[in-house]
């Protein structure tokens, strides 16, 4: 948005009694650019139902199981085996829970202006990276483990609550928790072993569909 300026600006109240505010009268030539980003809400829709179906895809999406649910299911699992689930918190849509040293853990997602990341009151937050869908998200930080990095940032590990500092937890996330279900077809996990060997599906000598098919979903887990 660009707010013409002209001259010396001089205020002057407005004939019209229902009006409670002094009109600006410019009169030399001088601009004053404002930049103002505007939101496309349509942008959310196509961000939210994208996402959703990547996750519909994933297999390890628990729809809308309970916190007690989840944990009941990471119980006897590994650290740093997880899943994803609806959120029961009405400001937002999905939660991360996951198998810690500590037990089973739960770390919100926060979902702002097509772009998703975890939630934290750690000072680091500000720092945390934001993606474009939840897959994206958990590939990041499970690639992070995998390759030792989870050192060497801060970001990719400490969650913390509002709690006390004893409640920061330590986040490593290594596999997912497949509904029973929704167990991976053979198809699926072969799209899974090459998207781990190329980031260029689209140069594979493969025909249109299977081409599609990989494309439907471009991550590694």
């Amino acid at each position: 948005m660009i707010l013409c300026v002209q001259g010396p600006a001089h205020l002057q109240d407005t004939a019209n009694p229902m009006v409670r505010f002094p009109v600006v009268t410019l009169s030399s030539p001088r601009c004053i650019h404002a930049t103002v980003t505007l939101w496309d809400p349509s942008k959310d829709l196509r961000s939210i139902s994208s996402n959703f179906s990547y996750l519909d895809s994933s297999g390890w999406y628990w729809g809308a199981i309970s916190a007690s649910e989840a944990h009941s299911v990471l119980q006897g699992a590994t650290e740093g085996t997880f899943l994803i689930r609806d959120s029961s918190h009405p400001l937002y849509m999905l939660t991360l829970s996951v198998k810690t040293g500590r037990g089973p853990t739960n770390v919100r997602i926060e979902y702002s202006l097509g772009r998703f990341r975890l939630d934290s009151s750690s000072p680091a937050k500000s720092r945390l990276q934001s993606f474009p869908d939840v897959p994206s998200l958990v590939q990041h930080y499970v690639s992070s483990r995998n390759k030792g990095e989870e050192e060497k940032t801060e970001e990719s590990d400490h969650v913390t609550s509002p709690a006390p500092k004893e409640c920061a937890v330590l986040l490593k996330l290594k596999r997912p928790m497949h509904r029973p279900q929704a167990f991976p077809s053979l198809q699926h996990l072969t799209r899974l072993v090459i998207n781990k060997h190329t980031t260029c599906t689209e140069s594979l000598p493969l025909p249109r569909l299977l081409l599609q098919y990989l494309q439907d979903y471009p991550f590694q887990l």
